[in-house]
């Protein structure tokens, strides 16, 4: 019992180290994306369905970019629509692609519109959510971070509605945790941002290379991002290219949510983690992506030391002392996630009322999600329900 229970826990520690050693370097600003005039012909794309609600909302704040008006479109892609998703954003301005292929995730909406588009001439491909705003300089740095190179880039994710609710507060500290902790820390290390979520920008070139968007699982980020690592191809962090995410309001659809990412990228791993190992490409790249693609398994097995050393303890009879010391570190971990939950909260700015409070069981609620997404894999795409919707105007800004 004791060996088993030194190895597993000494596995584990070896795999958080890794993650804890890279986020040290989140306090370094990474160096400034030179300036490039505007060059890049962008297609903007939307998969949608049922959005009536926000999608025009969606649709305006692209139009608002301050980047010329001839070097980029926006298209909806509607499919599985019961509303009239598809009207409001023609109404708004954008084009419409209709897949004539089934539909059953993202990636497939995308794989239809990306083999349309790339005879095309664009430069660029750049993916958004129905119910995100864009920061109006998005395309402009977007286009820096390509003509420097990059064959991918990943914009900055932020709440557009932190204020909502407690639940949607926890959302914003979130996204500002992953994206202080991981992906600036990543781009003071010359590793690749992740591509989660949205608002994010593949070069044609990349495309090229990969056949097109060629991604199965409901995890299309995760996948793409993999991809990306074997080909040896760096993911550029782009702080400054802000896009707007509407959070959940209630913990249902944020478990909902969350349950959908944890199984999309325990499959992404199933299926591309061979093709990491065996690729030559930039060695320390794939070795990030692969243990980003591991995280979900190593956080569903995380509990289990815990659950042996109870077991041994109480072989031993010194279960009290066992449970004395567990119960008070976990008030420990409570009161340091809900010190950073404050920092992060005050950064972001808006977020609701207990948000500081509720965020280190936001956090421990990974947990059985992880473990849930171990036994019984999701493996279908279920849209989560928008709220109000909100202009360009009305987001923070930070």
């Amino acid at each position: 019992m004791q060996i088993l229970l030194l190895v597993l826990s000494l596995g584990l520690k070896l795999f958080g180290l890794w993650f804890g050693a890279t986020a040290l370097l989140f306090w370094k600003r990474p160096a400034p994306i030179p300036r490039r005039a505007p060059r890049t012909r962008f297609a903007c794309l939307i998969p949608a369905r049922n959005e009536e609600a926000v999608i025009a909302a969606a649709v305006e704040s692209l139009r608002r970019q301050r980047y010329p008006a001839p070097l980029f479109d926006i298209y909806v892609i509607p499919n599985n629509c019961t509303d009239d998703t598809e009207s409001a954003a023609r109404a708004a301005g954008a084009g419409i692609f209709r897949c004539f292929e089934r539909v059953t995730c993202k990636g497939d909406a995308l794989r239809e519109a990306v083999d349309w588009l790339l005879p095309r001439g664009y430069d660029a491909f750049c993916v958004f959510d129905a119910d995100n705003l864009v920061h109006p300089d998005f395309l402009a740095r977007m286009n820096d971070a390509l003509l420097s190179g990059a064959g991918a880039a990943k914009g900055r994710m932020a709440a557009k509605n932190p204020g909502d609710g407690p639940i949607a507060g926890c959302c914003a500290v979130y996204f500002a945790l992953f994206e202080t902790f991981f992906n600036r820390s990543r781009a003071n290390l010359g590793l690749s941002a992740k591509l989660v979520g949205t608002g994010f920008a593949v070069h044609r070139r990349v495309l090229e290379c990969l056949g097109g968007w060629r991604t199965e699982t409901i995890a299309e980020d995760a996948e793409l991002a993999a991809q990306c690592a074997a080909m040896g191809e760096r993911v550029l962090w782009v702080p400054e290219a802000v896009t707007y995410d509407e959070a959940p309001l209630t913990l249902r659809l944020s478990l909902r949510q969350r349950l959908r990412w944890c199984s999309g990228i325990m499959s992404a791993a199933e299926r591309w983690l061979p093709a990491l190992l065996a690729s030559r490409a930039c060695p320390l790249r794939r070795w990030d992506m692969a243990l980003f693609l591991c995280a979900p398994f190593a956080q569903a097995l995380s509990p289990l030391p815990a659950v042996l050393w109870g077991v041994w303890a109480w072989q031993q009879g010194a279960l009290g002392t066992c449970f004395a010391v567990g119960a008070a570190g976990l008030l420990a971990g409570y009161g340091a996630l809900a010190v950073l939950a404050a920092v992060l909260a005050r950064r972001t700015g808006g977020c609701a009322a207990g948000t500081v409070w509720l965020f280190p069981l936001f956090m421990a609620s990974w947990l059985p999600l992880q473990a849930v997404s171990l036994l019984h894999r999701s493996r279908v795409w279920r849209p989560i329900p928008h709220g109000r919707p909100m202009s360009a105007r009305e987001t923070v800004q930070v």
